[in-house]
């Protein structure tokens, strides 16, 4: 059975959505609303149609990077309901890591194969305004060609203010230091009215679209992304949606597009009942729409759908690869935000295990460099079993975030 024979078999709206996504016309926000109410066979159609468009524009290659993640402080005076992470300046689970000690996590990294440093943190009240121009200083010094994949819109916007400056001015500084490119997090949802329930006081979407978008003008590309499965509907996430299609129409500078679903375990809003009528967290069937609506809302556009495998663990990851997703993110080492929320997934994948589950659906697992440049495609079983130095080594020389909260020598000091 063709596509063409599948699509007469659905609701004839959707077919002439799926159909127009075939032919690599743009669908609307009202094309995008009417897939995410889709049932039934609907969803594996659209599901198929998206893998379809993957296959189109990034062939049979499944992607991934090997980075680190360096969350150098849990401090922040945010108090947004969904994260498990922060702490309050006042607790004595608070840490802070020195300057150097976040180099030394970065060239252990580099000597372990990793191609980038992703660095985030919270918000110290007492912050000295430079410290992200300093950190990619420090880093480059040691490691001038590592990437570094730092700093989400909330941090670049705390950071100008403490250092009263424009954002644009800013963000100049750090591209002079070697900052490569920024996470497009502290999204969540792009809908004003649900980011005043969830994390009330965090960063506007007003504010996050300026400081992506002066980012993009300045030439330093960033990801985007999404926080569902909370309080949102189908049709706040189609807003936002829209809203990063328009940006990446106007700018161009989006490497890609990264899902995440919400982690409640141990969130605050969740295990609080802060919040009425929030979700657990969103469904497989939320998941599978969301990785494969977000292929055809894109669609030519941002090319590259990522799937988080520390949200969502290794086999439903798995089926994002064959539903629009074309990359499956970084091997992270020492990832901290969602392990703290409840994930269950571990800190690290290692490479060869990333290369399996990507090539047990029959796809061709390739590292990637940030900017998605194929560093080594691994066509052959003796390439995809081979092992490299962080394949080898003992995870737990990287530590963990629990154990970091409890060490001494990094304990935050308020000031």
């Amino acid at each position: 059975m063709n596509i063409d024979t599948i699509l007469k078999n659905i609701d004839p709206e959707i077919s002439k959505i799926l159909d127009k996504s075939l032919s690599s016309k743009e669908i609307s926000i009202s094309d995008a609303l009417k897939l995410f109410n889709s049932k039934d066979l609907e969803i594996s159609i659209i599901s198929l149609i998206a893998d379809e468009l993957r296959r189109r524009e990034n062939g049979n290659t499944v992607t991934y990077v090997v980075n680190r993640n360096i969350n150098f402080t849990n401090v922040c005076i945010k108090q947004c309901g969904f994260c498990a992470f922060s702490r309050d300046f006042r607790q004595e689970e608070g840490y802070i890591l020195p300057i150097e000690e976040i180099v030394s996590r970065a060239k252990e990294a580099w000597k372990c194969g990793a191609t980038e440093v992703c660095i985030q943190a919270g918000l110290p009240p007492n912050m000295d305004g430079y410290i992200y121009v300093d950190i990619c200083r420090a880093i480059k010094k040691e490691l001038p060609d590592i990437h570094i994949h730092a700093f989400s819109p909330e941090e670049i916007l705390y950071a100008s203010m403490k250092t009263n400056t424009s954002v644009h001015n800013y963000l100049k500084m750090l591209k002079e230091v070697g900052i490569g490119s920024l996470p497009g997090t502290s999204a969540e949802i792009l809908v004003q009215e649900i980011r005043n329930k969830i994390s009330p006081g965090r960063i506007s979407v007003k504010d996050w679209i300026n400081v992506i978008t002066t980012a993009h003008k300045l030439d330093i590309p960033t990801t985007s992304t999404i926080m569902y499965g909370h309080l949102e509907t189908y049709d706040d996430i189609v807003k936002h949606l829209d809203i990063l299609r328009k940006i990446q129409k106007e700018t161009n500078h989006f490497t890609e597009f990264v899902p995440l679903s919400f982690i409640h375990t141990e969130s605050p809003m969740y295990n609080l009942g802060m919040i009425q009528n929030l979700r657990g967290g969103a469904d497989g069937a939320e998941v599978l729409k969301m990785h494969s609506i977000a292929r055809i809302f894109f669609n030519l556009l941002i090319k590259n759908i990522q799937v988080s495998w520390v949200k969502e663990g290794q086999k439903l990851s798995q089926i994002m690869l064959s539903s629009g997703a074309n990359d499956l993110g970084g091997c992270l080492i020492n990832e901290s935000i969602s392990t703290s929320a409840g994930s269950q997934y571990g800190q690290l994948l290692r490479p060869k295990e990333m290369r399996k589950i990507i090539s047990s659906v029959g796809k061709i697992p390739a590292q990637r460099a940030s900017n998605y440049k194929i560093i080594h495609k691994f066509e052959t079983e003796e390439e995809i079993e081979s092992e490299s130095i962080l394949d080898k080594i003992d995870p737990t020389v990287f530590g963990s975030y629990k154990e970091l909260i409890t060490i001494n020598k990094f304990r935050y000091k308020y000031k």
